[in-house]
C-alpha cells in the first residue's frame, strides 16, 4: 500500500461542478470494491498495482474525498465509497444489458423481443398473450421482464424494452401509451367462507372480517381503504403484502378476505379460492407502452396485437 499517494483536496474537487469521471476510473474503482485489494484488482484491470494505486489517488483527489481507509495494509471502503458503488453498479448493469442485447442481435437477425410488465401481469395477462403470439410466430424469442412501477416506466423511457405493460394512465417521456383493458377490482374469499353464498359483495359485508391488505403506499390499497372509510366499515387488517399473488395465497389458507385485481384473482381462483364482484367499482387499468425513439423490433406489432387479443379475452371474463 506504500504506493498510494497523499490526497490533496484543494484540486479540481473544490469546484461545485460535478467531477468529470471516466469509465476507466469507475471500472478501476469497481474492481477494487469487488476484489478488496489492489493486487487482484490490478490483474482484473490488466494493469499493475502501482498504476492502480496512482489512479486511485487521482480519483480521490478528483472526487474530493477518501474512498478507502488504509488499515494495516488493507483497503477498507468508506461510507461514501459504498454509496458511490451503488450508482456505479447501476451503470455497469446497464452496460451489461447493452452488451447482452448486442449479442442477441448478432446471433439472431431479429433479436429477442424484450417485454416489460408489472409482476401482477406476468402471470395473468402475458401468458395468454404469448399463447396468441406463439400461434402466429412459434419460432420467435421473447424475454419477459417483471418490473415494479415506477422502474418499469423509467426503463421504457430509456428505450430498454420493445414493449411494456403498466397500470399507468400517463405516457412516460419518449413512449406511446395505449389503454387496452379496464376492469374492476374483485373480492377473493376462502372457499368455505359464509360470504361465498353471496353473488355480489358490498363494503358492509366486510364489517369485522379479517382482511389481507395490499402494502401501504399501493394506489389500489388507498382506494380500497377509502371505500371502506366512506362506508364506515371496520376490518381486522392483520396482514399485508406488496404482491397480489401473495394476497390470494394468504386468503386461500383462510387467513382473511381481500380485494385484488381481477386478472390475478382469476389466475389464482380454484377449489380453495372464490372470486366475487364488488358493488362498488374500483377500476383496474392496463396500458400498452411502446418506445417512440428506438427503432421498433420487426416483430413488435405482432406481439402488441397478441397482447391486445389477450386483453379482450380477459375483459369478457369478468
Amino acid at each position: 500500500m506504500n504506493h498510494l499517494q497523499p490526497i490533496n483536496h484543494k484540486g479540481p474537487a473544490a469546484s461545485t461542478a460535478a467531477p468529470a469521471l471516466t469509465h476507466r476510473q469507475l471500472g478501476m474503482f469497481r474492481a477494487i470494491m469487488l476484489h478488496g485489494n489492489l493486487s487482484r484488482a490490478a490483474e482484473v484491470c490488466a494493469s499493475s498495482q502501482p498504476t492502480l494505486s496512482r489512479e486511485l489517488a487521482r480519483l480521490e483527489q478528483l472526487l474530493g474525498f477518501d474512498l478507502f481507509d488504509r488499515v494495516r495494509g488493507r483497503l477498507r471502503p468508506t461510507v461514501r465509497a459504498l454509496a458511490l458503488m451503488q450508482e456505479v453498479e447501476r451503470s455497469f448493469v446497464g452496460l451489461e444489458q447493452i452488451a447482452a442485447r448486442a449479442q442477441e442481435l448478432r446471433l439472431q437477425a431479429t433479436g429477442r423481443l424484450r417485454l416489460a410488465c408489472l409482476p401482477a401481469l406476468a402471470h395473468a395477462l402475458v401468458p395468454q398473450a404469448l399463447v396468441h403470439f406463439a400461434k402466429v410466430l412459434p419460432q420467435a424469442s421473447v424475454s419477459v421482464h417483471p418490473e415494479e412501477s415506477p422502474w418499469l416506466e423509467q426503463a421504457m423511457s430509456e428505450q430498454r424494452f420493445d414493449l411494456g405493460l403498466s397500470e399507468t394512465s400517463e405516457a412516460p417521456a419518449g413512449v406511446t401509451l395505449q389503454p387496452i383493458l379496464q376492469v374492476n377490482e374483485v373480492a377473493v374469499l376462502p372457499a368455505n367462507h359464509p360470504l361465498c353464498r353471496k353473488t355480489v359483495l358490498t363494503p358492509q359485508d366486510f364489517e369485522g372480517e379479517r382482511f389481507v391488505s395490499l402494502a401501504a403506499g399501493d394506489s389500489y390499497r388507498a382506494q380500497i381503504d377509502q371505500m371502506f372509510a366512506a362506508a364506515q366499515v371496520t376490518r381486522q387488517t392483520c396482514l399485508e403484502t406488496a404482491s397480489a399473488v401473495a394476497v390470494c395465497a394468504l386468503v386461500r389458507q383462510g387467513l382473511g378476505l381481500a380485494i385484488v385485481n381481477p386478472l390475478t384473482a382469476l389466475a389464482m381462483a380454484g377449489p380453495d379460492l372464490v372470486v366475487r364482484p364488488l358493488s362498488v367499482a374500483i377500476a383496474f387499468k392496463v396500458s400498452l407502452l411502446l418506445p417512440e425513439v428506438a427503432a421498433p423490433h420487426p416483430l413488435q406489432p405482432a406481439l402488441a396485437a397478441a397482447v391486445m387479443a389477450a386483453a379482450r379475452e380477459l375483459d369478457t371474463l369478468q
